[in-house]
């Protein structure tokens, strides 16, 4: 699937999708399964279990421990004494979950590496299904799935959700038209553990980015402009853990969200998906959609009656940040086959999307607007919207 230079701002990328098929294989597919651990010495045993479990495969697992205080290292030993396919790489000095991460790729050999944090899992029969697809479509370097999100902050394996396990079809995508929607909605689609990585790819665009969060999203994003991408419906891939350690626990929920997703897109730019055709356009549509979604939370706080003023201009600042960023790109964009060449994006905040709802309620400081007529409907409209964008992404892995 070639890489389209030139795609329409108001296009929405269609996959191609195809029912599974068995696929014949010589050998069994490689997965070297990198399980980074920091002080989630309570969790190794189940996560890595999930991994060694699996069918269909040959796997070897790569434990980095990252200097944890904890038992996490004596208890990785255990596995690697008790389990030939079990590799312990150890930190004396922490150096972060991306350099974690990459030291594990960096003596990786399978055919296929899958990222898979000590406080998650991946369900049975996961890495036979995404090695199928990925054997199918030689194109593929990334294939998804869907995971199932749980609270503990144990290892108890009886109050992980029962998982789906057959899956109903494959979805395609080239590549760059998943990158590009993922630019006009600005918003991350992948968890992480669900994810299966072709190895030749990431040898050719390279392991995690220094960033503080988020630095799995900027790789999925990266391989995607370079590779295709598949999406396994039907069957849930990996166990995610929700608990008070996790790395997203202390983001500011107020702008560190945008800020992260932000600093994602600026990474992606400024390495090798930069020299695109059309990276400008592609870092364009994502500095709109940033600029939108800060409009859109400011609308919200203000709706929930619960904004400070402080709070409403730190998000105006952000979207007139974004504008600025905007205007400063070199984009020459065509928008059809008849139209000449020119800005198709908003070049003041006042043209953003968002920004005459928002304005609407500024003009009402200090009232409550939850009861005016106006407002509601907008709130209604907003929550269905949601509602929709959620039904999809649990179907076909993509926010509307």
């Amino acid at each position: 699937m070639s890489i389209n230079s030139a795609p329409r701002v108001a296009q929405r990328h269609r996959a191609q999708r195809f029912v599974p098929y068995s696929v014949e294989k010589p050998s069994a597919p490689t997965v070297s399964v990198i399980v980074t651990c920091y002080n989630y010495g309570r969790f190794l045993l189940q996560s890595v279990g999930s991994a060694l479990d699996q069918v269909g495969v040959t796997v070897d697992v790569i434990i980095v421990d990252d200097a944890s205080s904890d038992d996490s290292l004596l208890i990785a030993r255990e596995l690697e004494a008790g389990d030939r396919r079990v590799q312990v790489l150890e930190h004396h000095f922490n150096r972060g979950a991306v350099q974690a991460f990459n030291h594990g790729l960096a003596v990786a050999t399978g055919e296929f590496v899958v990222r898979l944090d000590a406080d998650d899992l991946l369900t049975p029969g996961s890495l036979v299904r995404s090695t199928d697809l990925a054997r199918a479509f030689p194109e593929v370097g990334l294939v998804y799935g869907h995971p199932l999100h749980f609270d503990s902050d144990d290892d108890h394996a009886d109050q992980l959700p029962q998982p789906r396990t057959t899956p109903t079809a494959w979805s395609v995508w080239a590549g760059h038209d998943w990158l590009t929607d993922r630019c006009r909605t600005g918003v991350n689609v992948i968890t992480s553990p669900e994810v299966l990585m072709r190895r030749s790819v990431v040898d050719v665009v390279g392991g995690q980015q220094n960033l503080a969060h988020a630095h799995d999203m900027e790789m999925w994003l990266r391989i995607s402009a370079f590779s295709d991408v598949a999406y396994l419906h039907g069957a849930d891939q990996a166990w995610h853990r929700e608990h008070d350690a996790s790395m997203t626990a202390d983001l500011d929920p107020l702008l560190d969200d945008l800020k992260t997703r932000r600093d994602v897109f600026d990474t992606l730019f400024a390495g090798s998906a930069g020299s695109l055709p059309d990276s400008a356009e592609l870092a364009a549509l994502a500095d709109t959609a940033l600029a939108n979604g800060a409009l859109a939370k400011a609308s919200q706080r203000l709706d929930s009656n619960t904004a400070t003023d402080e709070e409403i201009e730190q998000f105006v600042a952000f979207a007139r940040q974004m504008i600025v960023r905007l205007n400063s790109r070199e984009v020459n964009f065509r928008t059809s086959h008849d139209d000449a060449d020119r800005h198709p994006f908003a070049t003041r905040i006042e043209d953003l999307e968002k920004w005459p709802a928002l304005e609407a309620r500024l003009r009402l400081a200090g009232q409550n607007t939850q009861t005016r007529p106006r407002f509601l409907m907008q709130r209604i409209s907003r929550r269905l919207q949601s509602d929709r964008s959620w039904r999809r992404w649990h179907r076909d892995g993509v926010f509307e």
